[in-house]
This record gives structure tokens, C-alpha cells and sequence, in this order.
């Protein structure tokens, strides 16, 4: 299916939506540093019950660019102006890394919007504000080549990077081809982000996944996550930070359980 564009503040974000045009909307927001095909090993299952929507986040993809820094509550705003220019009134939304970030802003500033909630391989506040700093000033002198491998020794695991170099490659293609400077306005939000409070605030039915192996962040962070959202499913599966393509089948069957 052709993907579109919606008008944001200041730029469009890219979407497509996929699926039975009368089912239940599942909106899936991607990581730091990707795009929407991130999904793809969820998107066969998923659309046998959704209307899935994904979109490359502000800054990544075909995405807009505009100028940084973002904030998470800039990157959630995006998200109910896509579902306004929908007219799609609530749907579940699931989001990896900084997609999850954005889930849990639009869960606390916006929660007629969000049926139910997954929260994957994320965190509700990434300190010190110094690795941030860091990885700017990396991308900013270097481009993304500076950090692409880097950024695969987090994502997966020595044991997936040798099993499966094709997927490892094209990811690495993802990576690279994010622009340089919507990466570093995105990493400013994550710099200046602190959910820890807010998130208990949260209602909506909540499923947390993180990774055993995820050096990004790590369970802990989940389960902090997971603890301060009443009623919160746990779970953790065998993987480092992108662990809805490392365990994808795992992954999958989690969202949609809980679905």
C-alpha cells in the first residue's frame, strides 16, 4: 500500500496504513535511528486482526526534518495530529525505544487517544545527559557513519549479528540512511526526557517487553516502568534492544496476546 503524508507543526509525517479497513487501529511507533519497515516481521500477524498504523517518526524516514531539538511531547503531539487527520478517535498504540517514550506521553497528556498500551525495550528517563551530549557531537562531526556500529552491538547480540548477517545489514541501511540532523534533534528529547512521575498517571491497560541482553535499556528499566503502572503485564524475552526483530516470533505472540 502507498504511504502518505499528513501535515505536522512545522513539516508532514510519512504513514501507511495497513489491514481491514473495519478492524480495531493498532498505531506502532519505531526506535532512534529507524523507520517504519522496522515492523515488518510483525506486520503479517498484526494485520489479521488491525488496521495497523505506522509512521516514521519526525525527523527520520520521509519524515520531515525540521529543526531540533525536539521534545517527547513535541514527537506525541505528532501522533494526535495523525490521528485526527484519520479521524480515528482511540486506538492501541505500541512503540520501541523512543517510540515507546512517545507512547507514554500520549498516555499521560492524551489518554482518551490510547485503548491499550505496549511499551517496548524503553525507558521512562536515560541518564546522564553527557552520553546524549556524546553521541550529538559524534553524529554532528561524523555523520551516521560515526556511530552505525555502535548502534548494532546494541541492538543485537554477538549470537544474532553472526546468525543472521542479511537482517543485520539491512538495518545497518536504516540506520545510515536516518538523517543526520533530525537523529540529533531526536536525541535531545530522549536527553531532556523525565516520565518517571508522570507514567503512574497512566490508565490504559499496559504491556511492558524488554530485553535480557539490552544494554540500551535494560530490564530494569522495564520493570521500573512496569511497577509504577498499575496493573502493568511484564515481559522479557531473550534479546538485546531491538527485540521485536531479534525474538521476533516471541515478541509477536506477546503484542498480540495482549492485544
Amino acid at each position: 500500500m502507498t504511504a502518505h503524508f499528513v501535515d505536522v507543526d512545522g513539516g508532514r509525517l510519512r504513514y501507511r496504513l495497513d489491514g481491514a479497513a473495519n478492524a480495531s487501529v493498532l498505531v506502532l511507533s519505531n526506535s532512534l535511528g529507524t523507520n517504519l519497515a522496522m515492523w515488518e516481521p510483525q506486520m503479517a500477524e498484526l494485520c489479521r486482526g488491525h488496521r495497523v498504523l505506522r509512521y516514521d517518526t519526525r525527523g527520520h524516514g520521509e519524515s520531515s526534518v525540521t529543526p531540533g531539538p525536539y521534545s517527547i511531547g513535541r514527537l506525541g503531539r505528532d501522533v494526535v495530529t495523525l490521528l485526527d487527520h484519520l479521524a480515528i478517535e482511540r486506538a492501541h498504540f505500541c512503540g520501541l525505544s523512543l517510540g515507546g517514550m512517545t507512547g507514554m506521553w500520549l498516555a499521560t497528556h492524551a489518554p482518551t487517544r490510547v485503548s491499550r498500551l505496549a511499551l517496548c525495550n524503553t525507558a521512562a528517563h536515560m541518564a546522564p545527559a553527557d552520553l546524549w551530549n556524546g553521541r550529538i557531537d559524534q553524529v554532528r562531526a561524523g555523520g551516521m557513519e560515526a556511530i552505525v556500529e555502535s548502534v548494532l552491538a546494541r541492538w543485537f547480540t554477538p549470537a544474532f549479528l553472526a546468525r543472521s548477517p542479511d537482517i543485520a545489514a539491512s538495518v545497518r541501511q536504516m540506520v545510515l540512511a536516518t538523517p543526520a540532523d533530525g537523529y540529533i534533534a531526536c536525541c535531545a528529547a530522549i536527553r531532556d526526557m523525565d516520565q518517571r512521575e508522570a507514567i503512574a498517571r497512566i490508565s490504559a491497560p499496559t504491556l511492558v517487553i524488554a530485553g535480557t541482553h539490552d544494554p540500551a535499556t535494560p530490564p530494569a528499566d522495564g520493570r521500573f516502568i512496569a511497577d509504577r503502572i498499575e496493573g502493568a503485564r511484564y515481559v522479557e524475552l531473550p534479546a538485546a534492544h531491538l527485540s521485536n526483530i531479534e525474538a521476533a516470533r516471541d515478541f509477536t505472540a506477546a503484542l498480540v496476546n495482549f492485544l
